[in-house]
C-alpha cells in the first residue's frame, strides 16, 4: 500500500526550524500497531494521521513510542498541509481528536489553535527528576506535565538533563517543562520527556496549555509571546480565554513524499 507522507516544521517560518511533524493522510484508519511502526519509521517527535470526515477530521497522533493524547505541533503541521499542500476549501478546520474538538483558523500565513486549558497547580517534584537537572526550580507545579519555574531565561538555556537519571521515571504521556520570563517575549520554555527517542522536544504546543493560564495569571496578562527556547527555536502567540487557549504559529513544508506498507 502507497501512502502520501509529508513533513512540515511547525511554529517556525524557515525550514530547519521550529518543531518537525510528518502527517500522513489517511482513507481509512490502519491498525494502530501500523499506524506507531510508521511513527517509529518516520523517526520525528510526532507523526499526525487523519481521516477527513466531511465535517469535522478525525485526527491522531503518534510519538515513536506511543499515541499522545495531544499535540500541538502536529496539529499545526496538518493544518499547513491541508490548507497549503492539499487545497482544504475552508479557512476553518474542526479536528475530532482524544482531547476533544479541536479548531484551527487559517489567517494569512498563522494557522491558530484553540486548545484546551490545564492550569498547573502546586506539587512535589519526584526525586529522580530533582536528581537529574543540573539546576534546582524555585517553584513545582503539575498539570498533564510536571511545571518547573526558574528566575531568568539564562538558567533556562543553561539547564542539563542527566539523560540516564532522568529515564529512570515514565511520565507517560506527560513530561517536564522548564519556563521562566523572557528577556525578548513574555516567557520561554524548553521540554523534556524521559524514556523517549528525542529527549528534548523542540516545540511543544501541549505544553503551552499549561504555561499560557500560569504565564497569563503570574503576569497579569491575556496575550502572550512565548519562545522555545531549543536548538531549532520555536515562536508562539499565545492568549488566555477562560477554559481554552489559543496558540498561534506559521509552518514550513520541508518535503513531500510518499511511504509503503505490506
Amino acid at each position: 500500500m502507497k501512502l502520501p507522507l509529508y513533513q512540515i516544521d511547525a511554529f517556525t517560518d524557515k525550514v530547519f526550524g521550529g518543531n518537525p511533524a510528518c502527517v500522513v493522510p489517511l482513507q481509512n484508519w490502519l491498525p494502530d500497531e501500523v499506524l506507531l511502526k510508521i511513527a517509529k519509521e518516520n523517526a520525528v517527535a510526532e507523526t499526525a494521521f487523519f481521516v477527513d470526515k466531511g465535517e469535522k477530521i478525525h485526527l491522531r497522533w503518534f510519538t515513536p513510542e506511543i499515541e499522545m493524547d495531544l499535540c500541538g505541533h502536529a496539529t499545526l503541521a496538518t493544518a499547513h498541509c491541508l490548507h497549503s499542500i492539499l487545497n482544504y476549501p475552508h479557512n476553518e478546520i474542526v479536528f475530532e481528536t482524544l482531547s476533544g474538538d479541536l479548531t484551527i483558523t487559517i489567517e494569512k500565513d498563522f494557522y491558530s489553535m484553540d486548545l484546551p486549558s490545564r492550569m498547573p497547580v502546586a506539587s512535589e517534584l519526584p526525586e529522580i527528576i530533582q536528581k537529574s537537572l543540573n539546576i534546582a526550580p524555585k517553584e513545582v507545579l503539575k498539570s498533564r506535565d510536571y511545571v518547573l519555574i526558574y528566575d531568568s531565561e539564562e538558567e533556562i538555556k543553561n539547564i542539563k538533563v542527566d539523560r540516564q537519571t532522568f529515564d529512570q521515571i515514565n511520565l507517560d504521556p506527560g513530561g517536564v517543562v522548564v519556563t521562566a520570563v523572557g528577556d525578548n517575549s513574555d516567557f520561554v520554555s524548553r521540554y523534556f520527556t524521559p524514556q523517549s527517542s528525542i529527549l528534548e522536544d523542540p516545540v511543544t504546543g501541549s505544553s503551552h496549555c499549561s504555561l499560557v493560564p500560569f504565564w497569563s495569571s503570574r503576569l497579569n496578562k491575556d496575550n502572550l509571546d512565548a519562545i522555545q527556547v531549543s536548538e531549532r527555536v520555536g515562536i508562539l502567540k499565545c492568549q488566555n480565554k477562560k477554559n481554552r487557549i489559543l496558540i498561534s504559529g506559521k509552518a514550513k513544508t520541508y518535503s513531500e513524499g510518499n511511504l509503503w506498507i505490506e
